[in-house]
């Protein structure tokens, strides 16, 4: 077997790190390169600025395979190398304004595409998609689908969330009701949803997340929400309170960084996904006992394997390289992941 070189560009932040250690444990053969922006201590640490195409030489003298994007990359500058230079790509981190920008320039080059172009939603790491259709293989029936999250402050928490929830939480985003666009605010449409794990009945808040455009857009299904609670009901209601209040547009971006910013030393994450037809109700439990880092890097090292062992060139997003079965099953089988099964 040919040495699969592989870069993790942001491969020293949080999520970064996970998918390192998750990759070298299940896969010793792969060679790993790690790109920041600092100089690191090793050969296989690279100075990459996704901001500066300049420092992008270092990925054709190395001989990279496929570049995993951990980092925000705005001009989706990495992208377009990777399409140019015929090299596998997956991003892990583009919120839905910026997911559909990338999305909409690589199917404008799909003629050109000769690698795999993949994209990944963040926040439940691509694998929706999968547990969706492992619980409902005719998409063609599901008439709705709620998705709610439940996240701790006391959990590891990564720059990009932080920054996302800063930057955007003035802003309207768009959730679906049959098919018709309906434009939403974070924090705002409290609903009581009741959570498995031992958690119970919690108010969850609308969050902004690419699943919504990936669920809607693409698989075609007609109502889609996301909603979120924390695990903290204080902090959950003072948001609730901060955007009814328009709290939030009055303050500075460095003061909501500090506000969404706060990251602990490692605690739960849980997300329920509800799928409605006609006739059933279906609902599927995962639970992250190390949390979300670890739920996302261990679902993108998934999306990695897939990539090196037999997916077609193209576009693609994540959920679409796998048998759904196959996802369930690598999920059910991961130490520090819980899945459960209800209709």
């Amino acid at each position: 077997m040919m040495r699969k070189n592989i870069l993790v560009i942001g491969g020293t932040g949080l999520v970064g790190k996970v998918i390192l250690r998750i990759l070298q444990a299940r896969n010793p053969a792969y060679n790993l390169f790690v790109g920041s922006r600092q100089l690191g201590k090793t050969n296989n640490d690279l100075v990459i600025d996704v901001n500066n195409p300049e420092t992008f030489d270092c990925i054709a003298q190395n001989k990279i395979d496929l570049i995993v994007l951990c980092t925000k990359d705005s001009d989706n500058a990495i992208l377009q190398f990777a399409i140019q230079n015929k090299l596998d790509y997956i991003d892990i981190t583009k919120p839905t304004s910026d997911l559909t920008v990338a999305y909409d320039l690589a199917k404008a080059n799909s003629k050109k595409i000769a690698s795999r172009i993949v994209f990944s939603s963040g926040w439940m790491a691509g694998i929706v998609g999968s547990l969706i259709d492992f619980m409902e293989p005719d998409k063609q029936k599901i008439q709705e689908t709620n998705i709610y999250i439940y996240y701790s402050v006391k959990d590891q928490a990564g720059k990009s969330s932080a920054n996302f929830l800063a930057e955007n939480i003035c802003k309207p985003f768009v959730v679906y009701k049959n098919n018709q666009p309906q434009k939403v605010k974070h924090f705002l449409d409290s609903e009581k949803f009741n959570y498995s794990f031992g958690i119970g009945k919690r108010k969850a808040y609308n969050l902004d997340v690419p699943d919504l455009f990936i669920l809607n857009q693409i698989e075609k299904i007609p109502t889609v929400s996301v909603k979120m609670t924390y695990n903290s009901k204080f902090v959950t209601s003072l948001m609730g309170y901060f955007q009814s209040l328009r709290i939030f547009n009055i303050m500075f971006l460095r003061e909501r960084q500090l506000l969404f910013g706060s990251s602990g030393n490692g605690d739960q994450t849980v997300f329920e996904v509800i799928i409605k037809t006609q006739d059933k109700i279906k609902r599927i439990s995962l639970q992250s006992i190390k949390g979300q880092a670890e739920l996302t890097a261990f679902s993108t090292v998934l999306h990695i394997e897939k990539m090196l062992n037999e997916t077609l060139s193209g576009v693609y997003f994540s959920h679409q390289m796998h048998s759904s079965q196959e996802i369930y099953e690598a999920l059910d089988n991961y130490t520090t992941i819980n899945l459960k099964i209800s209709e």
